[in-house]
């Protein structure tokens, strides 16, 4: 149904969203669970987003986990949301608790494999690639390097 709004209004609304959810953490001071997909290719390569929202910097593919969902099942679902591919192998690295705009986020770091040219939605993520060690973007989120850090790569 959410892709039949076009994609600038579906980006300023994730804009939004975002906004207000930040908001809502700052003053309530939640735990919120989410997970991050460290992903490579056959070629080594890191596969990494950029969202329409949240500073657009790149990022790992990831998001929010549903009440008692499993760290595996909710990588696979969002990874398969953000980018059009399906995680093979994965496996789960454990969590990382973070204090983020006043919530503690526990984030499941999950590692897989995955092959096959990424495509954004254009509307929750405008642009997704693959990226060797030696040529990640400049602008990129602090947890990217955390990630690759604790998955020892």
């Amino acid at each position: 149904m959410l892709r039949l709004i076009p994609r600038a209004p579906m980006r300023l609304a994730y804009r939004i969203a975002h906004r207000l959810r930040l908001m809502y953490w700052r003053l309530r001071k939640p735990t919120v669970h989410g997970c991050s997909v460290i992903a490579r290719n056959r070629a080594g390569e890191l596969l990494l987003v950029r969202p329409s929202y949240g500073g657009s910097q790149w990022q790992f593919p990831g998001g929010g986990m549903g009440r008692d969902e499993d760290p595996l099942a909710a990588a696979r679902r969002e990874f398969a949301e953000e980018t059009g591919l399906v995680l093979q192998a994965a496996r789960s690295l454990g969590p990382q608790r973070r204090k983020f705009h006043g919530a503690t986020n526990i984030v499941h770091f999950v590692i897989g494999e995955a092959e096959g040219a990424p495509q954004g939605d254009g509307r929750e993520i405008v642009e997704a690639g693959w990226f060797g060690r030696a040529a990640l973007p400049d602008d990129r989120k602090a947890s990217v390097g955390d990630g690759i850090r604790i998955a020892r790569i």
